[in-house]
């Protein structure tokens, strides 16, 4: 058995803002499935969201956040998250963070626009925020002594005060699979913290690296915490449309600096569907591009912004003008195909404003959480700052909680199982999931397509468990088995909104109630 005080069950922004925090004080382990950096923050692009000029106002970051979420964010969690948005910038620029520079800017740094803001307030490192935090952070818990860091390991399971048959249900630890080694390790921890991600890969189409699976989400669940607003999955609205250019997104900060989105004929289409055009909120862009090319069956849209300068566009998007430059587009004077693209999950586990779960002793902490900051819709480049801030929220609860001895933990239990005799049970039935939630769980919704999701579901979930009760676990299954569950909680969730809000847009219930309210889905008890 491996002991530590905290368990961090993630690497991105949010796993790695607690490690840090907590190194000075407590011994702190950091599972991460794959490497140190394969994660969705290290994908960000566009930047932090930050009040941090005079022109700007908390207020009005505040009022912009409660906009875009459509009437259910929670105006305690979003003032928190706002009102400690300065600090969370001024930590990350001690650790070394290399923001972008600008002379004229009464701060010293760029602050650039996003859609649904009324501000410039968001601070970048050129294009590649994300990876410019995540390199700095990494280097720093690469060399802490008090962190030990285990990659290439997978977590499976929480243990539970009442797996135990404790009188409690506090979580003990953590059950691991060393991807390396094949080997199930047990993890005592007195403080266990889900940093682990989203779940775009439940969709055919997402921005999100091959990490983002849901695992968190579902093992919260199989604990006993309770999951909301699983409904409002937000689809970005530009992904680079090439065969080759898997996963890769269009910051919206392009459509900030100017950007224009146009049909093949080069006719804009967003002032006809809100004035706010290309500068209008994520879903309201979506959908757009959903609608127009369902409408004139096109594979993809244009983003154009070679009317800029090509100076301008190589030094504010050097990632993307690479990027797209080694699949044949020069973005200085042709535009770029885009489709939408599952991007980020808005609900996940229910915590408080210290991250707790409702399981004494487990936190969830970024996308894996739900804090009441985003509601039905995330306003842009609000993500990686809630991570920070309810990072250390958690920190400074973990902190403040008396010590207490660990418990003795049972060894994974493989006596009943055998190797599994074939794999592409496993392929084949991610294959469908995706395509199927793509299909009936996407952008526009309808009662008949959820009920054709959730019955799939049902089919797949039997295949799965009888499959995960009779053979050792591999990487791939427990991802399967995570991503199933993690979709049957999205079309729950779809399932009980009889509205369209925010993220979730059904063509069965077009208008939106006078009274908006989560959707909250609390475990069966066994």
């Amino acid at each position: 058995m491996l002991d530590f005080d905290v368990a961090v069950i993630g690497s991105g922004l949010a796993g790695l803002t607690l490690a840090l925090n907590l190194a000075e004080q407590k011994r702190v382990a950091v599972i991460t499935k794959r490497s140190l950096l394969d994660g969705a923050s290290d994908w960000a692009q566009g930047g932090i969201a930050a009040v941090l000029t005079d022109e700007d106002s908390i207020e009005a970051h505040i009022r912009d956040t409660l906009i875009a979420g459509a009437g259910l964010c929670d105006e305690k969690a979003t003032r928190f998250v706002v009102e400690n948005s300065r600090s969370a910038i001024e930590w990350l620029i001690r650790q070394g963070v290399p923001f972008t520079k600008d002379a004229d800017s009464s701060i010293g740094y760029h602050l650039t626009r996003e859609g649904g803001h009324s501000q410039r307030r968001i601070i970048h490192a050129a294009d590649a925020t994300g990876h410019a935090v995540q390199v700095t952070l990494a280097e720093k818990v690469k060399s802490h002594p008090n962190i030990t860091l285990l990659e290439r390991h997978i977590a499976i399971d929480l243990i539970t005060g009442k797996k135990l048959g404790l009188q409690d249900n506090a979580c003990h630890g953590v059950y691991v699979l060393d991807n390396a080694s094949g080997k199930i390790k047990t993890f005592s921890a007195r403080h266990t913290v889900l940093a682990s991600g989203g779940a775009g890969k439940v969709y055919l189409y997402t921005t999100n690296p091959d990490v983002a699976t849901g695992d968190g989400i579902a093992m919260g669940w199989r604990a006993g915490c309770q999951v909301a607003n699983m409904e409002f999955i937000q689809f970005h609205p530009t992904c680079l449309y090439h065969p080759h250019a898997k996963s890769f997104l269009i910051t919206e900060a392009v459509r900030g600096e100017g950007g224009l989105l146009l049909l093949p004929d080069g006719t804009r289409f967003m002032p006809e569907h809100d004035p706010r055009a290309e500068l209008a909120p994520r879903d309201v862009v979506a959908r757009a591009i959903d609608f127009e090319m369902k409408k004139r069956g096109l594979d993809c849209v244009y983003l154009d912004i070679s009317h800029k300068p090509e100076k301008f566009l190589k030094e504010h998007f050097p990632t993307i003008y690479g990027r797209c430059l080694e699949l044949g587009i020069d973005i200085t004077r042709q535009p770029i195909p885009v489709v939408p693209a599952a991007h980020y999950s808005c609900g996940g586990i229910l915590t408080d404003l210290s991250a707790r779960t409702a399981i004494p002793n487990l936190y969830a902490v970024g996308e894996v959480a739900c804090t009441g900051l985003h509601g039905a819709n995330r306003l842009a480049s609000n993500s990686l700052l809630e991570c920070m801030v309810f990072g250390e929220a958690a920190v400074k609860d973990i902190l403040a909680q008396p010590a207490r001895a660990p418990v003795t933990l049972p060894e994974w239990d493989e006596s009943r199982v055998t190797d599994a005799d074939e794999e592409i049970v496993i392929s084949h039935n991610w294959d469908e999931l995706r395509r199927f939630m793509w299909d009936y769980v996407g952008i526009v919704r309808t009662n008949k397509r959820l009920e054709r999701a959730q019955h799939r579901i049902r089919l797949l979930t039997e295949e799965i468990n009888e499959y995960y009760q009779n053979f050792r676990v591999s990487n791939d299954l427990i991802e399967l088995r995570n991503l199933v569950l993690t979709a049957d909680l999205i079309v729950q969730c779809a399932m009980l909104r009889h509205e369209s809000r925010g993220l979730h847009y059904s063509r069965d219930y077009p208008d939106q109630l006078p009274e908006a309210k989560n959707t909250v889905l609390t475990p069966p008890e066994k």
